[in-house]
C-alpha cells in the first residue's frame, strides 16, 4: 500500500462518483467502494510515496493552501495498465501549477515521491476501480461515460496511508 496526498471533491461530485461506484458494482466490477472497508473517499492524488511522515509533510507545506478551491472538469475516462479504471479532469494550467508547487515544496524538504506522480509525468485522475476484469472493461467505461462531464471543486485535502491508519487533514 502507498501513502498519498489527496484532494477531496465537493459533496455533489462525491455523490455522483459514489453512484458510479454502485453502477460498476452492479456490472460485476469491484469499485473503490469495496476496498479499504468502505473508508475510501473519491479524490485526486497530488503526490504519492511509499510512506509519508504526516508532520514532515505538513511542515513542508506550511503556509500553502493544499485544498485550494480548484475547479476540476472531469471530461474523460481512462485505464492504466493493470486494469485500473479512472475519471480524468482536464489538466488546467491552475491544477498543474498547484501540483508543481506542492511537489517543489516536498522535494525541498527531501521527501521522496513516486516517479509517475512527478510534474510532467502526472496524469490527474480519480480512481474508480483497481481490478476491472478484462471482459468487463468496455461495459465499465460505458458506465463512466454516463456521468461525464462532471464538474467538481476541491473542498479538502489530507495525507493518507490506509495501511497505517493515517488520515491527516491539511489546510
Amino acid at each position: 500500500m502507498v501513502a498519498a496526498l489527496e484532494l477531496y471533491l465537493d459533496t455533489r461530485a462525491t455523490r455522483r462518483i459514489r453512484v458510479l461506484w454502485d453502477a460498476l458494482e452492479s456490472e460485476g466490477v469491484q469499485s473503490m467502494r469495496s476496498l479499504l472497508e468502505q473508508r475510501h473517499r473519491p479524490h485526486v492524488s497530488l503526490a504519492v510515496a511509499d510512506r509519508f511522515d504526516p508532520d514532515r509533510v505538513a511542515e513542508a507545506l506550511s503556509g500553502l493552501v493544499v485544498a485550494a478551491p480548484l475547479r476540476l472538469e472531469f471530461q474523460h475516462a481512462g485505464q492504466f495498465v493493470g486494469r485500473v479504471l479512472w475519471l480524468g479532469p482536464t489538466p488546467s494550467a491552475e491544477l498543474l501549477a498547484h501540483h508543481a508547487q506542492v511537489h517543489q515544496r516536498l522535494a525541498r524538504a527531501g521527501i521522496t515521491l513516486v516517479e509517475h506522480y512527478q510534474p510532467g509525468r502526472w496524469v490527474p485522475h480519480c480512481t474508480l476501480s483497481m481490478r476491472v476484469p478484462n471482459a468487463l472493461m468496455a461495459a465499465a467505461v460505458r458506465r463512466c461515460l454516463e456521468v461525464l462531464p462532471l464538474t467538481a471543486t476541491v473542498v479538502g485535502a489530507a495525507i493518507t496511508d490506509h495501511a497505517r491508519g493515517i488520515s491527516h487533514p491539511l489546510p
